[in-house]
């Protein structure tokens, strides 16, 4: 299959990324990232999460964070909702687009929001029905696809089947999330390839984590199944709270350098973007993930 001239890159860090970090992040931080991510030119950004303060306290503020970012025509900006709670409070912060989650283990089901598979996927109907009543589209993830840090290997054919649900109960795309960050090229193409017989390939999205360096490979397998949406933290933020030893997300900078390599199109200004990375990491005071990044600055 031949590579895809164009794919979009959803911005996870000022959600996924900055919600793994230990110290206070203010509103106005996070609404300069926003900023910096939408001059830099990325066209969907996960701006934070409508959960309780108490599991996961960097995302405290996130309705402040939308009424204060500066929105650009074109470009979404999305919310995390796990639960009807979380919808109605993105409803009210002027929120158009959702995503919810789910697992393709039991086991980190349990650990993550108590509850088994079935029982998540049924907590999603009511909200999806409010979510189409106030035209708000709902994507959808699937975390452990490639591994789990309680079960180990998951099933290619599991993930099929949660992504299968998320798709019918009507999430317009489904990520499939390497969250422990254990996979690698060949079972990524038998991942896509598995999936793809439940849910189109243009429906579906890959979230690679880089815990074992193989991320990019792994994004590289999934443009040759005709993936074309990749999720990526800019600086590579993140991590998963319910994931220990899981590392970041996959740098923005670092797949957006790939890209360009490929010529693939993204509409995204590197410079922009490894600009608006350096600078979050400074005021986090940890080291830029971006490989790019890095090796720009020792040049």
């Amino acid at each position: 299959m031949s590579l895809p001239k164009q794919v979009r890159l959803v911005e996870v860090g000022p959600r996924d990324g900055l919600q793994n970090e230990q110290q206070p992040i203010s509103v106005a931080d996070k609404v300069r990232l926003v900023d910096d991510l939408s001059a830099a030119g990325l066209s969907y950004i996960e701006v934070g999460s409508f959960v309780s303060p108490k599991w996961v306290p960097q995302m405290a503020g996130s309705a402040e964070v939308f009424a204060q970012i500066q929105r650009k025509a074109g470009v979404i900006y999305a919310a995390l909702t796990p639960n009807m709670k979380g919808l109605e409070a993105a409803i009210e912060a002027g929120v158009k687009e959702v995503a919810v989650f789910g697992a393709a283990s039991e086991a980190f089901s349990q650990k993550n929001i108590n509850c088994s598979i079935a029982e998540s996927l049924a907590r999603f109907a009511p909200l999806m029905e409010a979510a189409r009543e106030h035209d708000i589209r709902v994507r959808g993830y699937v975390s452990c696809v490639l591994g789990c840090p309680y079960e180990g290997e998951v099933s290619p054919a599991k993930v099929a089947e949660v992504a299968r649900e998320l798709y019918a109960m009507g999430c317009y795309e489904v990520s499939l999330g390497d969250t422990i960050g254990t996979g690698t090229p060949g079972k990524t193409r038998t991942l896509f390839d598995t999936v793809a017989r439940e849910v189109p390939r243009e429906r579906l999205a890959g979230h690679f984590h880089d815990t074992y360096g193989q991320a990019l490979a792994n994004i590289y397998a999934s443009l040759l199944e005709g993936i074309a949406v990749f999720d990526s933290s800019v600086a590579g933020l993140g991590g998963c709270p319910y994931a220990k030893g899981a590392s970041g997300n996959v740098a923005s900078e670092d797949v957006l350098y790939m890209f360009n390599g490929l010529d693939i199109a993204t509409g995204i200004d590197l410079d922009a973007l490894i600009a608006a990375g350096q600078r979050i990491s400074q005021l986090l005071g940890r080291a830029n993930g971006s490989r790019v990044a890095r090796a720009r600055q020792a040049g």
